[in-house]
């Protein structure tokens, strides 16, 4: 996404929490807290959603925006949604564990696993996962139940890209394997991905490597410094210092890591520490989605910069009206409104898989109709 600087509006940021409120109630009370985990772990849903609460649907800005919305949309509801929010961008995201510790003590949670899945996660985006975004954002979503889900955002101010990366505890094998359920950016690059499933023999390399003595690492590291490397490699090691990895490897090689989320965990071990273990163990080694096009959710009630056109406030505050007014009549029993949403739901499915067939019919009629001829 391209990297928009900025915030949204006070008018249209207290009612996008509004609208994120009313879907929130809705989907928890039609398909539980776990459900709405799934559909924020789901990066086209997420940018679906985004642009129905009127956020420009190309901006870095919806991420942030979004995740802003939800978490004051939930506040002070957590006990009856069974959903809570911890984090945010900036100075908000290093007060994540601190939040996730409070409401853990508040529903019986084991915090520090929960802490722990925050810290890991967003170690892995930092340093595991070295692709050119600096992580500034980071969002942990959780239930009463403890499970949980994770939203965070890296930018690269020279490109003026930003990159999303989404988690989800459920299905979950390994931090460090494969542990992402969904990454948004077409800007790849040359990453170091030490996260990758074929990556294993690495890891256990970096892990193995940080467990002996400090000396013998540093000499081999100073011997690879010496050799003339081509730019292009995907592992730089000009930033990387001998001296300060010393430091770092000191401790690592006191208490050895039992595994590499062990060794991503350690004090002081970013993403230059792992760059250069990763190259060690190299050389010493040789070591179906929610939706199609989020951009047709823009239609819903506008956007922010204007496309397809300025947002609608007055269509914008209707639907929140309609949606708050049914979700109150639902807690008295009468479900009139939401069950006419559900039907309009289905109603526009079908006419989108009727129209679906349709143009599949008239593109096979016109490939026949150019063979003919």
């Amino acid at each position: 996404m391209p990297l928009h600087w900025g915030k949204a509006p006070a008018w249209l940021f207290d009612r996008m929490v509004r609208l994120c409120r009313a879907v929130t109630e809705i989907v928890v009370a039609d398909y539980g807290a776990p459900e709405l985990l799934r559909r924020f772990s789901d990066p086209v849903w997420f940018q679906s959603f985004g642009c129905v609460l009127g956020f420009d649907w190309h901006s870095s800005g919806v991420t942030t925006t979004v995740c802003g919305a939800l978490k004051e949309a939930v506040k002070g509801r957590e006990a009856s949604l069974g959903l809570y929010v911890c984090g945010g961008k900036g100075g908000a995201s290093r007060k994540t564990p601190a939040e996730i510790e409070g409401f853990s003590e508040k529903f019986s949670l084991d915090g520090e696993r929960l802490v722990r899945a925050s810290r890991l996660s967003a170690k892995v985006d930092s340093a595991a996962l070295q692709d050119g975004f600096q992580i500034y954002q980071h969002v942990f979503i959780g239930t009463t139940a403890g499970s949980w889900a994770v939203v965070q955002q890296g930018m690269n101010t020279e490109t003026r890209w930003a990159r999303r990366y989404h988690w989800l505890s459920e299905g979950l094998q390994d931090f460090t394997v494969e542990p992402h359920a969904g990454i948004v950016c077409d800007q790849t690059g040359k990453s170091l991905n030490m996260v990758a499933s074929e990556a294993d023999e690495a890891r256990r390399a970096v892990v193995a490597i940080s467990a002996q003595s400090p000396e013998v690492t540093v000499r081999d590291l100073a011997r690879i410094r010496a050799l003339g490397m081509p730019e292009q490699h995907q592992v730089g090691l000009a930033d990387v210092r001998p001296s300060h990895l010393q430091k770092v490897l000191v401790s690592t090689y006191e208490r050895p890591p039992a595994d590499f989320s062990s060794l991503l965990l350690g004090k002081g071990i970013g993403p230059k520490t792992v760059r250069a273990l990763a190259l060690i163990a190299e050389v010493t080694h040789g070591a179906p989605l929610s939706f199609r096009d989020p951009v047709t959710y823009t239609f819903a009630v506008g956007g922010k910069d204007g496309w397809p056109y300025p947002v609608d406030r007055n269509a914008y505050d209707r639907s929140v009206a309609f949606l708050e007014k049914g979700i109150r009549e639902a807690k008295l029993g009468n479900k009139d409104k939401l069950d006419a949403l559900r039907r309009l739901d289905s109603w526009s499915r079908a006419v989108g898989a009727v129209e679906v067939r349709s143009q599949k019919l008239e593109h096979r009629m016109q490939s026949e109709s150019g063979l003919t001829e």
